[in-house]
């Protein structure tokens, strides 16, 4: 009977090796006494195999030994051997499969993969290769240029290896206003994710997405009326996409960006779990872009998982803001004229506040003057006026206000005026509204790059030894 067996190779005074024994060795055909010698098996395969042998084989030879268990005699194999280090360099877990005479060992997929990225990654950013980022839910490629350009102040380049968005204008407005995230090797994917062949393209160094929060933002949660953000019927189970996406694509280093309250969904829970098993270790905080530069006070969830192969870990505390916040949200206005269509009527919206106010309601209009040194929250629908989202009031009519420009919007969230070049009033304030505070992005992705150049420097000049290579 042929059996597969998944082992832990471990150590016995300094030599490595496999233990294995009980009745399934028996029924694989693994006879009491019989030898087995071990040879490497060919390149291709990566593994070793062990042959059965007479006892006029002149080399190392492994006995199937006996052992009693509960009045039971079953075989026991101990393979000792410096060779599975040789052969395993920085696997823990190996495949073992029993056939007739014949044990093939191989490595566990799951540290297969941590090998391989581990090894990708540390070649590419010590030899200045730019490192390949897939993107998902890509929108205007905010996010990306945040990372993007934090790791270069650390020295790590990147660009965008593989993006993928649904929605053109938004594809398209970042392949034409940050062309340093797309060369042209660039592959750009125009269509829903859960369409996507994963095994098709080509594997990453990092992975970066801001799983869509419809489901899990208090004010999604209300409008949709879920009791959990998985009901949500578009977006609730995204985040299978995005683990698909890590699986196959084997990246390095993975961030995730949501709402805060993403923290406690049962998705998170899977998240943190299935990164766990595929050997990252996982590190998130809450951050508010006010800390970091930004006028708008948006606190986001920021999840950073690294391979546990690049012996290092990510460091929320190590994250410094890179700019210091206008005094003022008046500092960063456009000059607009007291008569323009702008300014609308707000009586409505006075009314509305004042009625949710006595109905217990949490949601309420922002009314700045421009002596604010923080404004709340901008979401992606901020042109359909909603009465929770920032509103200028007029200096000389306080029934009339308006609402922040494209331009200002850029602003407030330190977002580059170049991403939302070209670009309709709609499509500039949905792009930004659903995008993350830049400036604090981009220190998260400084810390990364920082993370990344300690982790080659590790392998160089601490462990005394080349990179971990094929």
């Amino acid at each position: 009977m042929n059996t597969v067996l998944h082992l832990k190779i471990g150590e016995n005074r300094a030599v490595p090796r496999l233990w294995m024994e009980g009745v399934t060795l028996a029924r694989a055909g693994l006879e009491i006494g019989a030898l087995y010698a071990l040879n490497e098996r060919s390149e291709e395969s990566k593994g070793l195999e062990l042959c059965r042998v007479d006892e006029a084989y002149e080399g190392q030879t492994f006995l199937v030994s006996e052992r009693n268990r509960g009045g039971k005699t079953v075989p026991l194999m101990e393979i000792r051997s410096h060779r599975l280090a040789e052969a395993f360099e920085g696997i823990e877990k190996v495949r073992v499969a029993l056939f007739e005479g014949r044990i093939v060992i191989t490595a566990n997929r799951a540290d297969e993969n941590i090998v391989q990225r581990t090894r990708r990654l540390l070649t590419k950013a010590r030899d200045g290769v730019a490192l390949g980022v897939c993107s998902l839910f890509h929108g205007g490629g905010v996010l990306d240029k945040a990372l993007h350009h934090g790791m270069q102040r650390s020295g790590v380049k990147s660009f965008v290896q593989v993006g993928v968005e649904m929605d053109e204008r938004y594809l398209d407005a970042s392949r034409r206003n940050s062309p340093e995230l797309w060369p042209s090797e660039s592959i750009a994917l125009l269509g829903d994710i859960r369409d996507v062949d994963w095994r098709l393209l080509p594997q990453c160094d990092l992975l970066a997405g801001g799983v869509p929060c419809t489901g899990a933002s208090l004010s999604g949660r209300s409008k949709n009326k879920l009791k959990a953000a998985e009901e949500h019927k578009d977006a609730g189970a995204l985040f299978f996409d995005y683990l698909d996406a890590v699986k196959e694509l084997n990246p390095a280093v993975v961030v995730l960006e949501n709402v805060p309250q993403y923290r406690n969904t049962a998705s998170m829970m899977v998240i943190r779990s299935v990164l766990s098993s595929l050997g990252y270790h996982v590190t998130e905080a809450v951050l508010n872009g006010n800390d970091f530069g930004t006028l708008e006070a948006r606190e986001r969830l920021i999840v950073v998982g690294v391979c546990r192969g690049l012996g290092v870990q990510f460091d929320f505390e190590q994250v410094r803001p890179l700019r210091e916040k206008e005094a003022t949200l008046r500092s960063i206005l456009e000059p607009i004229p007291l008569d323009s269509k702008r300014w609308r009527s707000i009586k409505n919206l006075k009314a509305k506040a004042i009625k949710d106010k006595a109905a217990g309601k949490g949601f309420a209009p922002q009314f700045l003057t421009g002596d604010e040194t923080l404004c709340g929250t901008i979401g992606k629908g901020y042109m359909k006026r909603r009465g929770t989202e920032p509103f200028l009031l007029h200096p000389d009519d306080p029934d009339m206000a308006r609402l922040l420009t494209k331009i200002e919007h850029c602003r407030v969230k330190t977002i580059p005026e170049c991403v939302i070049a070209g670009e309709s009033e709609t499509v500039a304030h949905e792009i930004n509204g659903q995008s993350v505070c830049f400036a604090k992005v981009e220190s998260v992705g400084v810390g990364i790059g920082q993370m990344i150049q300690s982790a080659v420097d590790s392998f160089m000049t601490v462990s005394q030894r080349p990179l971990p290579l094929a």
